[in-house]
């Protein structure tokens, strides 16, 4: 996994498979007006350098008429990291108020290669349907529809829904699975309880935080594969403070810089 993901490796750690489709739930976590942002680092010769940020923000609105919010991610790399890589994405996500996808779209830059992948949500009969594209870095198309008896998410749709999840009974060693959609496949992750830890974020601020372990399944190995940790508040918004990740190249971990207007509960 690249340094460009870390931060969207965030969207995809906190997700229940639902017994149903739509999976509609009461919000407890999202607030319209909601920016969330982070300092991104990697470890270069056993020194952390600063190497790009990243920015969260959510806002209420319509998607074809119907009452949403509206997500988006922007990660952008620095100087140091555009001899490893170009990092330029822009993730944008709509989902209904009571948390089930709608639409996500991810435009991403690696070096002169530029990606598109969407993936658009119905939910016919009960189940979740989904269109997947796919444009590659040489333009082409690639398209793929899905059905499941299970709730599908994708790396931005699912962090806001996700972040309502009630870890209360949970105790060390509980794992939760999910598939999560891209532009031309879905794919099975696993999410790890590793208990509570207090965690300093690039604000100045310590948190209480809910420790946990992120891994995907590798065709290639036919294992999963353990990527990253994640350390989220111990309270009803779950919000990413602090992100640990192992890269083919290196170690990088990214913090919470600031947060602006976060529901009060």
């Amino acid at each position: 996994m690249k340094t460009k993901q870390l931060l969207l490796s965030i969207l995809m750690l906190l997700a229940t498979m639902a017994a149903q489709a739509q999976c509609p739930i009461d919000n407890k976590a999202v607030a319209s007006g909601e920016f969330l942002s982070y300092n991104l680092y990697f470890n270069w010769k056993f020194v952390w350098v600063k190497v790009g940020t990243a920015s969260l923000s959510t806002v209420s609105t319509k998607y074809k008429g119907k009452d949403a919010f509206r997500s988006s991610l922007i990660t952008r790399g620095n100087g140091k990291l555009d001899k490893f890589f170009v990092m330029r994405d822009t993730l944008l996500g709509y989902i209904s108020p009571t948390m089930s996808p709608f639409y996500f779209r991810k435009g991403a830059v690696e070096g002169d290669r530029y990606t598109v992948d969407e993936v658009w949500y119905e939910y016919p009969n009960g189940k979740c349907k989904v269109k997947l594209h796919r444009q590659k870095h040489d333009k082409t198309h690639q398209w793929t529809d899905k059905t499941s008896e299970y709730c599908i998410y994708d790396m931005l749709n699912i962090f806001t829904r996700a972040r309502n999840f009630d870890p209360a009974e949970w105790k060390k060693g509980h794992t939760l699975k999910f598939p999560v959609a891209d532009g031309n496949s879905i794919n099975n992750g696993i999410l790890t309880y590793q208990g509570k830890e207090k965690v300093e974020g690039d604000d100045g601020k310590k948190y209480n935080c809910l420790k946990l372990t992120y891994s995907e399944w590798s065709n290639s190995k036919q294992k999963y594969k353990e990527l990253a940790t994640f350390f989220v508040t111990d309270d009803n918004n779950h919000i990413p403070v602090r992100i640990d990740i192992t890269l083919n190249f290196g170690n990088a971990k990214a913090f919470v810089s600031s947060m602006k207007g976060v529901r009060k509960n």
